[in-house]
């Protein structure tokens, strides 16, 4: 069974600059402890990433897997397309302008390793990894503005 995490946090930016930094997948390690390494696969007409293969090192296992993409014009949304130790990672970050250089970005992560995991040590890296994320976004973002 998989487990969902939705959290929020308001971050001082406008929607173009956070999507920006949430779309720069190779800067991940940077910002993100749990990855250790990023690699964009390919990419659209744009040039923005549509398949990205990851190595993560979350509380209760390392794994590798790749995620597909898709953006509008205030949210990223990915899907599992192949993992070890996986079968679901999916979510998105959805990008709220709420005026005064204030944006509210929220963070959906749906995770279901193979592994047999009880539910509650699944929930805790799943938060983990979003709190993470949510975190050093703020502080990447906001270091750039």
């Amino acid at each position: 069974m998989s487990e969902s995490v939705r959290e929020s946090i308001v971050v001082t930016a406008d929607v173009d600059t956070i999507m920006d930094v949430i779309a720069d997948f190779d800067s991940y390690p940077d910002w993100q402890p749990d990855f250790k390494s990023v690699e964009v696969l390919s990419t659209d007409a744009d040039g923005w990433a549509t398949e990205v293969r990851f190595v993560l090192d979350a509380m209760i296992m390392t794994t590798t897997y790749t995620l597909a993409y898709s953006y509008t014009d205030n949210s990223m949304s990915w899907h599992l397309v192949e993992g070890a130790q996986v079968r679901t990672v999916d979510g998105n970050y959805t990008l709220d302008d709420l005026g005064d250089g204030q944006t509210r970005v929220t963070y959906t992560l749906e995770v279901d390793p193979t592994i047999n995991v009880p539910g509650i040590l699944k929930r805790k890296a799943t938060k983990k990894i979003v709190d993470s994320a949510l975190k050093g976004m703020k502080q990447r973002v906001e270091a750039l503005v």
